[in-house]
């Protein structure tokens, strides 16, 4: 057995042995869970109603918002137009009420557009405010009407509403919301790779400083190369990783499955619908995913699968260089703060590019450059592929991004060859460089 092989088994077998990654290796599950549960169960808690006094010396807005009250709203509205706006005041500021809305009477209800005010102790939500300014705004254009002599009706059905249908160029028919499907599957990869990345090239850099610590690689590297025991760690941690995320995998249909088997509950899309809605909305909703699942199926399913192997690869193999350099460069965590943004950077790039770019222009100059670039392509990549790649931008990408990879794995295996022995001192960027031409 060659001298990497023993090394990637010695570091594959130290991390499944593991106490906590054994723990939270069956704990994460759980937990997530836990969680989902603990805020779905959050979500159905009624809140506490919420008074809202009003004082409308117009008279025309009081029954608009009495008529929006209702047992399960998160608001009660309250006339008190009757009583003195000093004593409401002092209401507010004892706290009986969460807010005063004052509608003073004016000669003209033009006026009334800039001096209604909503009095409360603290800052209500932008939400709460938009809401109460359409009620009124709607109620005085349609009083306007009225004093106008136009007809109201007349005007709400003459309100076009408009709905565009797509078609491609061949004449099929398309989708609404086919693009954030699109960037929704693709940025899900790209996801799971950034949080492999952070995640285990952090375990990666976290075994060299602790052999570091322990001064066990100095014996370590009288029998083996510095470069066959960065490597060695590198592919030890991430199959010790993959296999992490296949027990989660497997203990999450489990879960879910128990969960339909046991507490009858349905996991179907249509497990909260009331039956007779579902069957009037049978037919259009069969029709409309048929629609969907056709388009999904034409999605290039094997090139994304692929891909995201390779870029996975690649992408790990590549930030995890750079995590085996800096724990050979420190002596502790703290110290690896200062080199641990540069790269944290750009994957957080990659995915605000792939969010905010992709979805607009999948085809764009800023995206196409992007899914290039080594240290962002793994994600941004992944999200293009699904709008359709040219397979020649495809091949330049991993191109580039395995011979990056590779320079990068030389760069990091001279800062590793020297730093796994330097103790006691806080590296600098300057000595990073000096260590380069040792």
């Amino acid at each position: 057995m060659s001298i990497l092989s023993l090394i990637i088994k010695r570091e594959f077998i130290a991390k499944v042995r593991n106490k906590s990654f054994i723990v939270m290796t069956f704990l994460s599950p759980l937990l997530f869970v836990g969680i989902a549960a603990f805020v779905g169960y959050l979500s159905t808690m009624k809140a506490d109603t919420k008074r809202v006094a009003i004082h409308d010396e117009t008279g025309l807005f009081v029954n608009e918002f009495k008529s929006m009250n209702s047992k399960d709203g998160e608001y009660l509205y309250q006339d008190f137009s009757a009583i003195d706006l000093q004593y409401l005041r002092d209401s507010i500021t004892n706290e009986s009420y969460e807010g005063l809305l004052y509608i003073p009477k004016v000669t003209n209800d033009k006026d009334l557009e800039n001096k209604i005010q909503f009095i409360s102790n603290e800052s209500p939500s932008l939400s709460f405010i938009v809401n109460i300014q359409d009620i009124i705004a709607k109620k005085l254009t349609k009083d306007n009407f009225e004093k106008a002599n136009l007809d109201t009706l007349a005007i709400q059905n003459a309100q076009a509403k408009v709905n565009i249908t797509l078609a491609k160029a061949s004449g099929e028919e398309s989708l609404k919301g086919l693009n954030e499907i699109k960037i929704a599957i693709g940025g899900a990869f790209g996801y799971l790779i950034m949080m492999f990345i952070i995640i285990y090239g952090n375990m990666v850099m976290r075994s060299v400083i602790e052999e570091k610590t322990n001064r066990i690689v100095e014996i370590i590297i009288s029998s083996v190369k510095p470069f066959q025991l960065m490597m060695g760690k590198i592919i030890g941690t991430s199959m010790a990783g993959l296999l992490q995320f296949f027990i989660w995998a497997i203990i999450g249909l489990v879960l879910m499955f128990a969960a339909s088997a046991f507490f009858g509950i349905d996991t179907s899309p249509a497990a909260k619908i009331p039956p007779s809605i579902v069957k009037a909305a049978h037919q259009e909703f069969a029709q409309t995913a048929q629609m969907y699942i056709k388009e999904l199926w034409g999605l290039p399913i094997a090139t994304i699968l692929i891909s995201f192997v390779v870029y996975f690869i690649g992408g790990y193999f590549l930030y995890s260089s750079f995590y085996a350099a800096i724990g050979a460069a420190v002596d502790n965590e703290t110290d690896s703060q200062q080199f641990l943004l540069p790269i944290i950077m750009p994957l957080v790039l990659a995915v605000y590019i792939g969010f905010f770019t992709v979805i607009n222009d999948p085809h764009g100059t800023v995206a196409t450059v992007f899914s290039m670039i080594p240290l962002t392509s793994p994600i941004v990549m992944l999200m293009r592929i699904p709008f359709g790649v040219p397979l020649w931008q495809l091949i330049i990408s991993v191109m580039l991004l395995f011979g990056t990879f590779f320079f990068v794995v030389w760069f990091a295996a001279k800062i590793y060859r020297v730093g796994i022995l330097m103790y006691g001192k806080k590296p600098t960027w300057k000595e990073l460089y000096k260590w380069l031409k040792y």
